[in-house]
């Protein structure tokens, strides 16, 4: 059984690059590799069988230079503080790269929520927000959801909040209901924010995305959204999977038509649908013939032994981590650009903001306005990252990979705000 490599040693790993490319100095590593604040809290739950089991939960304050922290919470029964660590530490990057005005924080409880009743989740929920609450708040800590956790457990948290400290504020968490101060938009911001970005690529790479050929791994939020929008900007969607496999079809699919089909008259997997001219699998997927590769399923999937045969010219991360460092210097050498998970996924965080100002604002924005904001955001700062990998650092025919140049940004403007309050 392969060992799962540690989240924070390959954060760290990271911004030890970033940090030898920017000239900054082994102080400045030391602070920015350094959480401001750890929390571990114990969550008792009543089970169905009149058990009190406890699970333990966590939430990580990374930096708070550039704002409060913002960060979602994940429950998964794989996560530990490493993990949180390492996400905390990625979300101070990406809220920085979005140019948005907040530090970067990350939550996690280990559980297996799928073994939870509703009204168990429900007692976790509010639980573990209690026992946070003293560190949260719409100035100081701003969650949303994550991994296995949904406008529902942000309703829960809301209310958490409220009867501990008394509060009736909106904004402490974003990602809520309708009814609760939440925009329809957070639900596929994130897909729509990887499409953008996906179409500003290949503006920039293949002469447009209007007909280019799409794979997309993964048919979850991310997505099926993704592959949504990229259809209706005009490219061909020839293969999509999910975690039982994938369907194939060079007439390409309609996104809306196939998630109708598997959650109407299938079993929500994509092999249910019937029109398509070969069943895949998700490594097929990945080295398919295509011009771009949207893995947005899972970390790690491509690797070192699959690298070398991605035909792709480019990569969108719509996932966390999808590329291994082995894996991406196979791919730079070869050409294919890759935009990274920190840029292409940042869409639902755009969209957090844009919530908890319209919370803080009292309810002014419209839908269409906040998508065109998130649609706006998403393509500033990809041409800001490309611009800085051209100007700076070679761009596609030089040795770093855009994500090098992401992350340099990000990590400028924290050091900048850290310098400026005096922190450094």
């Amino acid at each position: 059984m392969a060992v799962r490599p540690d989240p924070y040693e390959e954060a760290k790993r990271q911004l030890r690059l970033t940090v030898s490319v920017l000239g900054l100095s082994e102080d400045v590593y030391e602070s920015l590799v350094t959480p401001e604040r750890v929390i571990q809290v114990k969550i008792p739950v009543i089970m169905r069988d009149g058990r009190v089991k406890t699970f333990i939960g966590w939430r990580v304050q990374h930096n708070s230079a550039l704002g409060p922290y913002k960060g979602g919470v994940r429950y998964s029964p794989e996560t530990d503080l490493s993990e949180v660590m390492a996400l905390a530490m990625w979300m101070t990057w990406k809220n920085a790269l979005a140019g948005l005005p907040y530090g970067g924080a990350k939550g996690g409880v280990r559980v297996d929520p799928f073994q939870l009743n509703q009204f168990e989740l429900m007692q976790l929920s509010k639980n573990y927000f209690t026992a946070i609450s003293e560190f949260v708040g719409v100035d100081l800590d701003i969650p949303a959801p994550d991994v296995n956790t949904n406008p529902q457990t942000m309703a829960w948290f809301l209310d958490a909040y409220q009867v501990k400290t008394g509060l009736r504020e909106l904004g402490v968490v974003t990602g809520k209901p309708l009814e609760l101060g939440g925009l329809q938009t957070r639900v596929y911001s994130t897909g729509l924010g990887v499409a953008t970005v996906a179409r500003e690529a290949a503006r920039r790479l293949l002469g447009g995305i209007e007909g280019k050929i799409v794979a997309v791994q993964g048919f979850g939020n991310v997505g099926y959204y993704t592959a949504k929008f990229l259809h209706e900007m005009g490219a061909k969607i020839v293969a999509i999977s999910d975690i039982k496999g994938g369907i194939y079809s060079s007439k390409g699919f309609n996104p809306d038509e196939v998630k109708d089909y598997i959650t109407t008259k299938g079993t929500g997997f994509v092999i249910d649908y019937p029109h398509y001219e070969k069943r895949i699998s998700n490594e097929e997927l990945l080295t398919s013939d295509v011009d771009v590769l949207v893995p947005a399923a899972v970390e790690n999937v491509i690797t070192e032994g699959n690298a070398p045969k991605v035909k792709a010219k480019l990569i969108v991360e719509g996932a966390n981590g999808p590329t291994t460092a082995e894996a991406e210097k196979v791919l730079v050498e070869k050409g294919v650009v890759i935009v990274p998970d920190i840029l292409a996924n940042s869409g639902g965080v755009v969209m957090s903001h844009i919530e908890w100002v319209n919370n803080r604002m009292g309810g002014w924005i419209t839908e269409d306005e906040a998508r065109n904001k998130l649609m706006q955001k998403m393509a500033e700062s990809f041409n800001a990252v490309w611009d800085f990998w051209e100007k700076r650092l070679g761009g596609p025919s030089g040795a770093y990979s855009m994500r090098v140049a992401a992350q340099a940004i990000a990590v400028d403007r924290v050091v900048r705000a850290m310098k400026l309050r005096g922190l450094l």
